[in-house]
């Protein structure tokens, strides 16, 4: 058993473990971060105070910091959950996944990363994905390995897929956002209120003012109208036609998710009986 750290840039088996497991996740919300956390201290160092979240993960990047390295906190464009994913800071987040893709695979993504952005709506539907396979760096690609390879990116959360159409994922968005913001820098859109990526502005993600265009995500804009009776655009100061989503609250989910773990506990428990 190893007593666990609390100076800073000193890592344990706790944070070297924590480090390995969010590697092979990519992305975790932050229930799982934490549960991952209290998970590796009962490994490796249950007798000790579990530190608090945001001191322990400082701890990590002021070690991490010197490999270029970190791990980041972001939140998900729809609801505003709080996401984690361990960021490459010293190479092209696309070169980073040359580990688990070839070339021509690698090279797929960034054209269907293309469509995504330059699209109005966020999405790239497969057929034009699919349509542009010939014009591939690297080994040729048949079309149908190219839909195998669409879905290994959904697979290692890169990519998500909405009836045939695809978007990406948090994790992409979280470790990709300054590449993105370099490569494409006419046709990113940004958020008005947090100033980071929207991908998808006019869907369950984001809204856009009628009159001036700016642009919101949902959670952003909830947080921002969450104490006005009449919201009115922060940019040209126009009435807000929109519904305004809740704020996330991370207790009140924790709260509706084990009711709903209970109603199905329960419900499978009489079925049991029967």
């Amino acid at each position: 058993m190893q007593s666990s750290a609390r100076r800073t840039g000193v890592m344990t088996d706790v944070h070297r473990r924590f480090l390995q497991l969010l590697m092979t996740h990519g992305v975790l919300e932050e229930q799982d971060i934490q549960r991952l956390q209290k998970h590796c201290y009962m490994v490796h160092d249950r007798n000790a105070t579990v530190e608090k979240l945001e001191d322990f993960i400082n701890n990590i990047n002021s070690v991490l910091e010197s490999l270029y390295i970190e791990v980041k906190k972001g939140v998900t464009e729809d609801n505003g959950r709080p996401i984690y994913a361990l960021v490459n800071l010293a190479t092209t987040p696309v070169s980073k996944m040359a580990s688990d893709f070839a070339e021509n695979e690698l090279d797929l993504f960034r054209k269907a990363l293309e469509l995504i952005v330059d699209s109005e709506s966020g999405f790239a539907s497969s057929t034009n994905i699919l349509n542009l396979v010939d014009q591939l760096k690297g080994k040729k690609m048949k079309k149908k390995e190219a839909e195998q390879v669409l879905q290994k990116f959904v697979q290692n959360k890169w990519l998500i897929e909405k009836e045939g159409e695809f978007t990406l994922h948090s994790r992409a968005i979280l470790e990709m956002e300054q590449y993105i913001r370099e490569t494409y820098p006419d046709s990113v859109k940004m958020c008005n209120i947090c100033h980071s990526l929207l991908i998808q502005p006019f869907s369950f993600q984001g809204q856009s003012c009628e009159t001036c265009g700016i642009r919101m995500h949902l959670p952003c804009m909830a947080k921002y109208f969450q104490s006005s009776p009449e919201p009115h655009c922060p940019h040209c100061n126009d009435y807000w036609p929109h519904e305004i989503p809740e704020v996330f609250n991370q207790e009140k989910e924790k709260e509706r998710e084990e009711a709903g773990f209970s109603k199905s506990s329960k419900k499978s428990l009489r079925s049991r009986q029967q």
